[in-house]
């Protein structure tokens, strides 16, 4: 059967906790202050079998309007309320204020129960009654039962069960393969077991033995036990009231508010962006920067509460918020929250979470309020591309994107791939899972064309430009993958050519009027006549008697072409004769010990000038390795 969670509401003194035990038997009030004062301060817990044999996990919340925070935390978890207003009182504050609380947490199933009943007469019972009614117009409870009881005589508790027996079956399980989290709203220690955290499991599921991480401040732990309502299971599901024998944590370590999930799962910020209604009965509007409490599910945080797209929001109102909170938390996209305001403290409104770790916005952006009207949607493509697109150069990936789209199936696998089908998003590692928005491949695509083109026309005798260079003189910021991939990306599409590690447009090639064409003859010429004694570049531009920037374009084009190989800064050999030094170079090692700098002369007849640079250059290209004062084959 789905697990059910049954939330009390109501003022203090109305008789919730005494209803629970009529109900269950099971007393929630465990403090001893609770216990001398007769009102509940902390969340209480029960559980109930229907006769149908639905378990129903029961929360009993605190009336008192000191300690409606604590009605904040247990409602985050209700699947049903259960209004209770007392015979004797009828409609209070608390009762407006616990109805107005569920509501912004979208709670929506529930009846309501009056309670002391045997404190009135029938003819005060009826006027109550209605007018419970007419308070209840416009709310999700309009036409909720209505229960009449007695908790010291137990009338009414029957047709309550009833109730409720029709009631669990229009609850929607919650999704069991979502992710596991538990928002934290207990912790103590058991003498033998150690740290236990309870809490209602709001998604996923947990079993004994599973590594977890607690949020924000990213503790980790493993779990030793698990209980459900006092009874020890091997896993835990979405929708249950879940205890959590943690190992090696200390208590002092946790606090409620922290929320247990899997690792790298969450996302610890100091921001939140949101949708935000005020409460229609308000006395006044939010004004930016205001100073709020932000209960979200179990924990309670100062935040200012940044108003994006207006000056004001007025009481009936909505808007987009952006919450600076004074110390860290962690959310999922459509986690419902609630503001309460600094002093004196009332419920000023609440709304959903639609961005779980954004950056820092500046107010009435239109692309910051048109992101967030494409996350409101709850259309996951368009929040894949939203999220993408603010990420820019740096791209997103696939574990931070299931965290900012709060999906978590393999649903977001298969978009992924649609997106990457239509090319409006692209994979640039695989390994990684790292994707990034159509945009940024374009803009840098087109950036790197334009400057290739500028390039070649500043060096028209260059056949291109090296991978590095290009890099830092074009794109120094941007990740090696994504570079890469850009490369790729214009190679497939014919716009670039990359050999021997130049870049290129694929329309550039090498023009040389009719004068560089015989120079560079010419070079060539005294490079292969000089054997293993070549001049500099230097020397060359005075023995040709031309410009020594000119011989060093003509050398590269030499060098590119594959006629001739650069050593060291100054010395460039003929290839063939490289190729046939290195055969003779093999034959002699392979009947000899090895080679000395004297006896490698005999091979080159060059000076120690040439024949250091040439041996070095045999070492860089693992034909030959240095052993003391000789080479020997490697």
């Amino acid at each position: 059967m789905k697990p059910i969670i049954l939330g009390t509401a109501g003022h203090i003194d109305h008789g919730k906790t005494a209803l629970i035990r009529a109900l269950t038997g099971i007393d929630t009030d465990r403090l001893k202050e609770e216990k001398e004062r007769g009102i509940t301060i902390e969340l209480g817990f029960a559980f109930l079998t229907l006769p149908s044999g639905q378990l129903v996990g029961i929360v009993d919340v605190p009336g008192h309007e000191r300690f409606v925070h604590h009605m904040v935390a247990g409602a985050g978890g209700m699947d049903l309320v259960a209004l209770v207003i007392a015979a004797d009182e009828g409609v209070m504050p608390q009762t407006r204020e616990h109805l107005d609380i569920c509501s912004l947490l979208k709670v929506r199933h529930g009846l309501v129960v009056i309670t002391k009943i045997d404190l009135v007469d029938t003819e005060w019972l009826e006027l109550v009654e209605e007018d419970i009614k007419g308070f209840l117009k416009g709310t999700f409870l309009e036409k909720s039962p209505i229960i009449k009881v007695s908790s010291v005589t137990k009338e009414g508790i029957p047709e309550l069960i009833t109730a409720l027996e029709k009631l669990v079956t229009q609850v929607e399980p919650k999704s069991t393969a979502s992710l596991f989290r538990l928002p934290i709203d207990r912790v103590f220690t058991i003498k033998g077991f150690g740290t236990v955290v309870t809490g209602t499991t709001i998604g996923g599921s947990v079993k004994i033995g599973d590594s977890l991480v607690v949020y924000p401040q990213k503790k980790k732990t493993r779990v030793r036990n698990l209980q459900v309502h006092h009874q020890t299971v091997t896993t835990a599901f979405a929708g249950q009231r879940t205890a959590v024998n943690l190992q090696g944590l200390e208590k002092e370590e946790i606090q409620r508010g922290n929320v247990l999930a899997p690792s790298d799962s969450l996302l610890p910020t100091f921001m939140l962006d949101g949708t935000l209604e005020i409460l229609s009965s308000v006395s006044k509007p939010l004004k930016n920067r205001t100073l709020v409490r932000l209960h979200l599910h179990t924990a309670e945080i100062l935040a200012y509460a940044i108003l994006l797209d207006k000056e004001e929001i007025k009481p009936g109102e909505t808007g987009y918020v952006q919450f600076r909170l004074r110390q860290p938390t962690v959310a999922l996209p459509g986690d419902r929250f609630v503001i309460r305001s600094y002093s004196p403290i009332f419920t000023l409104g609440g709304g959903a979470i639609l961005h779980p770790a954004p950056v820092k916005h500046k107010r009435f952006r239109p692309q910051v309020i048109e992101d967030l009207k494409a996350l409101e949607t709850g259309n996951l493509e368009k929040a894949i591309l939203c999220h993408l697109n603010q990420a820019g150069y740096k791209g997103i990936s696939r574990q931070t994107i299931r965290i900012f789209t709060n999906n978590f199936s393999e649903t977001l696998d298969h978009t992924l791939e649609t997106l990457q089908k239509k090319q409006r998003i692209y994979l640039i590692n695989k390994d990684t899972h790292h994707y990034i928005h159509r945009r940024y491949i374009e803009e840098i695509s087109k950036k790197m064309v334009s400057f290739l083109n500028t390039f070649h026309a500043t060096h028209p005798l260059l056949l291109g430009i090296s991978k590095d260079e290009l890099k830092s003189k074009l794109l120094p910021f941007i990740r090696d993958e994504l570079f890469g991939f850009v490369l790729h990306y214009l190679e497939g599409k014919h716009i670039i050519v990359i050999e021997q590690n130049l870049v290129r447009l694929s329309s550039h090639t090498i023009r040389l009027n009719k004068e560089e064409q015989i120079l560079k003859e010419k070079i060539y010429h005294v490079l292969h006549t000089a054997q293993y004694s070549p001049p500099s570049p230097q020397e060359l531009a005075k023995m040709l008697k031309t410009n020594p920037e000119k011989i060093m374009h003509l050398l590269r084009l030499l060098t590119e072409e594959g006629k001739i190989i650069r050593i060291k800064e100054d010395f460039y050999f003929d290839t063939t004769l490289l190729n046939t030094l290195k055969e003779k170079l093999t034959t002699y090692l392979k009947t000899h010990q090895g080679i000395t700098p004297a006896e490698f002369k005999n091979l080159t007849h060059a000076s120690r000038k040439y024949n250091i640079p040439l041996l070095e250059y045999f070492d860089h290209i693992k034909l030959t390795l240095r052993v003391g004062d000789k080479r020997v084959l490697r």
